[in-house]
């Protein structure tokens, strides 16, 4: 059965789940990034991105993401005939690598940003990388160079992340340094290993 060992990543934009994932493959975990998938199928399907959105958004080497991401951010309806397309190719590629990954009979992670928005994966367990919308906002400001306003359309377009560390079997607070993210990637990989140690 798919999925038997995945443990879901996630959390919200900005709150720092890259760092989490580059943690846990230190301590030998396998990842599975939904994120790098969903790249990879976007320059595959870059023709049909043409036939929905223009040419505008044709790279030389693929999607213009950073145009698409502007458009879709700034217009829901853009944002869901994206999504509608894509999401069901990136399901299936995810699919497949779990399938493989299940064999090991060890438990592996699978980076998905929007797992509690879009509930289109039956994952019993998950982590929620967590930092309050505050530090959300900063970061991000910080990080891409966004306004406050371009900071706050894409947090709003996503579940509150209060909502989401409710929701969550594992909650890593990162909210403070390095060091304590540490800290917390290790006490919450032990309560994983405690649980499919047999």
């Amino acid at each position: 059965m798919k999925y038997s060992y995945a443990i879901v990543l996630t959390g919200s934009i900005a709150t720092g789940k890259s760092s989490v994932a580059s943690v846990f493959s230190d301590f030998g975990f396998d990842i599975i990034d939904a994120d790098q998938i969903a790249h990879e199928v976007l320059d595959e399907e870059v023709d049909q991105i043409v036939e929905l959105f223009g040419e505008q958004y044709r790279l030389a080497s693929g999607v213009d993401r950073k145009a698409l991401g502007t458009l879709v951010f700034s217009d829901k309806k853009k944002r869901e005939i994206l999504e509608s397309h894509l999401h069901p190719l990136i399901q299936k590629k995810i699919e497949n690598l779990s399938e493989e990954l299940d064999k090991l009979k060890k438990p592996y992670l699978i980076d998905i940003p929007l797992f509690f928005e879009f509930e289109r994966y039956n994952i019993a367990s998950s982590i929620v990388v967590y930092a309050p919308v505050d530090i959300q906002l900063h970061r991000l400001m910080d990080r891409d160079g966004f306004s406050k306003e371009q900071a706050q359309k894409r947090i709003s377009s996503q579940i509150d992340i209060e909502i989401k560390k409710a929701k969550a079997t594992y909650v890593i607070d990162n909210s403070r340094d390095k060091e304590h993210l540490q800290d917390e990637c290790m006490r919450v990989k032990e309560l994983i290993l405690e649980k499919y140690t047999v």
